[in-house]
């Protein structure tokens, strides 16, 4: 019995987050909140070098993420797309359970933390190592993943991938492989909720 009250403790705990966390149509960049607030303030690198600490435990202290795309590497992207993408899990309009806790305000602090743990990683060399796919440059599936970049890609992410922080478009050369491919595919299947529709 004190089972059952509990799932139905949690059932309607989570029917009070549905509206923000599930919405049907959200709009992939309202902006507005904590995002522009953040956006807004002087970053201070000497206190984001404490609170990056909390994100090391799984990005590590390069910021290099994992080869096997577990962890994405953080290092070099632009601070306003981090900043987006730290707003929104907060927000509960990017499901990422592994990496909510850690993002809550009582982990890392509030906008101030956010805007500083941004232009840390912002300022991190990348990894030249990172996760590669298995299909070498020179292959037919090379070539074939080439053209569809530049076919679908170039716009948004730009020539050499180095993404539009002005657009919030991700840097998204040098990340992992697998980091990638599975952001492709929960993408497609809405569950990164906070993607651009186009």
């Amino acid at each position: 019995m004190k089972t059952l009250k509990t799932m139905l403790m949690i059932v309607m705990a989570l029917a009070l987050l549905a509206p923000a966390a599930f919405a049907e149509d959200p709009v992939w960049n309202a902006g507005g909140g904590e995002q522009d607030e953040a956006l807004g303030l002087t970053p201070d690198l000497d206190h984001a070098i404490e609170v990056y600490e909390v994100c090391a435990a799984c990005h590590l202290l390069e910021g290099w993420g994992t080869e096997d795309g577990t962890f994405p590497q953080v290092a070099g992207q632009h601070a306003a797309v981090a900043i987006k993408q730290l707003a929104d899990i907060r927000a509960l309009n990017r499901d990422n359970p592994t990496m909510y806790p850690f993002a809550l305000e009582q982990s890392i602090g509030g906008a101030q933390s956010v805007a500083d743990v941004a232009a840390y990683i912002e300022k991190l060399p990348m990894n030249p190592n990172n996760g590669k796919g298995e299909w070498a440059e020179g292959t037919p599936e090379f070539a074939k993943g080439q053209k569809l970049y530049q076919d679908n890609c170039v716009q948004c992410h730009g020539a050499t991938a180095e993404g539009d922080p002005l657009k919030f478009y991700p840097l998204i050369v040098g990340q992992h492989y697998k980091y990638m491919l599975r952001q492709f595919e929960w993408i497609r299947d809405g569950k990164r909720r906070n993607a651009n529709p186009d």
